[in-house]
């Protein structure tokens, strides 16, 4: 089997789960001369890498035609060492590489006739657990800015409710007018700021009672100075874990974190390849990764990286905030792993809009999922959305 053309697709028809925001999931399609396609999503649907994602594929899309696709090791190198650039990493190479490199996995799956996570080394989840994400936004199909306590706890009962028995919300991004980071978390937190994000864990808390777990995410948006000051008066509430509390890249504040806040600290959305975890693990500076599948490296490389994590008694929480592809791919994964904590479930993937982007909707049941069994990853992109998008074919 041969690499026929890769096809590189920014699906239009979809929309974000925050009105506004930048919204651009964008699909690798390998094809071969058997026949068979493999998908693989880009992991920056959100945020402004709207035209590098798609560049970049491109580029790394000319390196692999003639090649085995089941050769996925020996493609993951090449992109890596013999680009030049591919050795020194960052958010857009690794996102192609990890595009790429899912789509050759479904295409694995689909020659052979079994779902991904069996050539992973088959299952040791059946069942996998999941959180309803970012409640801030609320929850539902319909976002909106959450400012007051009352509202904090009404998004964590509607959760609840769907059955789920774990959320995560970011407390300090929306300030006291609605508006996202309209006010500086840096530096050290007036009483009146860190009482609004306090009162508004605190309600969640009495909304869920002592059953629900609560992830606490940041975004960076604090320093070290400040998360340690919130992440002191939040332990009260026997958070789950704490969220990217520093920069994403720092992994001596992470450790300074770890070591002054009684809440495990997580990370990993911006952090690419084994190389960028490495520090992470050898100073323990992270008690959960949340490495994304479209952007760490893809399959090949999530695994390594979750391999890793074990050794050092790190658990996982895949990052997912993109379209129903790369849902698809991370289940395949998180039925695999031994360390596998929880999965990310986004509102923009409870939207009718991106649903439709692929043939299957994979939603939860009572807050867990089952594993997809079709072969390869199990989703592909629907016609409708093939319909609307923008193609470009490197040959």
């Amino acid at each position: 089997m041969k690499i026929t053309s890769v096809d590189v697709i920014k699906l239009t028809n979809g929309r974000p789960a925050v009105e506004g925001t930048p919204w651009n999931p964008t699909v690798v399609r390998i094809n071969t001369d058997e026949g068979i396609s493999g998908y693989g999503e880009i992991g920056l649907a959100y945020g402004n890498a709207e035209f590098a994602q798609f560049g970049m594929a491109r580029d790394f899309g000319k390196l692999i035609i003639g090649m085995d696709p089941f050769n996925n090791e020996q493609i993951w190198e090449k992109i890596f060492r013999m680009t030049f650039w591919g050795m020194g990493g960052g958010t857009v190479i690794f996102a192609a590489i990890s595009a790429i490199d899912i789509a050759l996995w479904d295409i694995k799956g689909k020659a052979l006739g079994v779902p991904v996570y069996k050539l992973l080394g088959g299952k040791t989840n059946d069942k996998l657990r999941a959180y309803a994400s970012q409640i801030q936004f609320d929850w539902g199909t319909k976002s909106a800015a959450l400012v007051r306590p009352e509202e904090y706890a009404e998004a964590a009962r509607k959760a609840m409710a769907e059955g789920y028995t774990c959320i995560k919300v970011d407390p300090v991004g929306f300030d006291l007018k609605g508006q996202w980071m309209g006010w500086s978390n840096y530096g050290l937190l007036e009483y009146d700021q860190l009482k609004v994000a306090v009162d508004r864990v605190a309600a969640i808390r009495e909304a869920g009672g002592p059953g629900l777990d609560i992830i606490i995410e940041l975004h960076s948006l604090t320093d070290t100075n400040t998360a340690i000051q919130l992440g002191r008066e939040l332990e009260q509430f026997r958070c789950f874990y704490y969220e990217e509390p520093v920069h994403p890249l720092n992994a001596g504040s992470m450790k300074e974190i770890a070591s002054s806040v009684k809440i495990p600290v997580a990370s990993g959305e911006r952090i690419y390849s084994r190389w960028g975890y490495r520090p992470f693990f050898e100073d323990r500076s992270l008690h959960i990764i949340q490495p994304d599948l479209g952007n760490c490296g893809g399959l090949t490389e999530g695994k390594k990286i979750c391999d890793m994590a074990n050794v050092y008694d790190c658990g996982v929480q895949m990052h997912i905030c993109g379209g129903p592809i790369a849902t698809a791919a991370a289940l395949q994964l998180e039925a695999v792993i031994p360390n596998f904590v929880i999965h990310e479930h986004h509102a923009a993937a409870l939207l009718p809009e991106n649903i439709g982007l692929c043939k299957y909707d994979y939603q939860p049941q009572n807050g867990y999922f089952e594993v997809p069994e079709l072969p390869g990853i199990g989703q592909e992109l629907s016609e409708a959305a093939l319909a609307q998008a923008e193609i470009v074919t490197v040959k």
